[in-house]
């Protein structure tokens, strides 16, 4: 069995959604960053932490990307031109979205107070702002990838409700319906009603 640790509300529920996706059994270490029993698997002290046996793995994309290929699901195959494009918007998200909110976040309660800048967070939210129009015309059909629910539509979701939770703009009426769609799967759900 898998072990996820891990509190949801971080990047960990991308590997808990893909997980419910999948239909796979998992134990739950709700455990904090910087906590004992997350440091003791990842230095960093990031989470989530994976557990698959006594394999670690850590970063979230990383994760998916493992069980997605492990189980032929949310994925396309290796060494298709369908798997390059969506490693690449897979990166896009990671760049785009992702390390701009980190950032966000970083400057709002991460850093030592003595080195956050909160002024650059207005920057940030101008970018993000910009990276999702830029975003919205390359969905070609119901999901990013066109046809097919894949682990782009994870991070993408999970992108979307951190910027709701940190104030960033949203001001796509596709991406926002998009979003809405993405929460109301059932392995979504299931995620979310895990959450104490």
């Amino acid at each position: 069995m898998y072990t996820v640790i891990g509190k949801q509300l971080t990047r960990s529920y991308r590997v808990l959604w893909a997980l419910e996706e999948l239909g796979q059994p998992y134990e739950l270490n709700p455990a904090l960053p910087q906590s004992e029993d997350v440091v003791a698997l990842n230095a960093s002290g990031k989470v989530p932490v994976f557990k698959d046996g006594e394999d670690v793995i850590t970063d979230s994309t990383a994760i998916i990307t493992y069980l997605a290929d492990k189980h032929g699901k949310l994925t396309a195959p290796a060494g298709t031109l369908a798997r390059a494009k969506q490693d690449a918007m897979t990166n896009r998200l990671l760049d785009e979205l992702d390390a701009v909110l980190w950032t966000g976040a970083r400057h709002s309660f991460i850093l030592p107070e003595d080195k956050r800048v909160p002024e650059v967070k207005d920057s940030l939210k101008w970018e993000f702002s910009r990276n999702l129009a830029q975003l919205e015309p390359c969905m070609t059909g119901p999901f990013l990838m066109g046809e097919e629910f894949t682990i782009p539509d994870i991070i993408c979701t999970h992108c979307l409700n951190w910027a709701y939770s940190a104030k960033f703009p949203i001001e796509s009426d596709v991406l926002l319906a998009y979003s809405k769609r993405m929460r109301a799967r059932p392995a979504f759900q299931a995620v979310a009603a895990s959450i104490t």
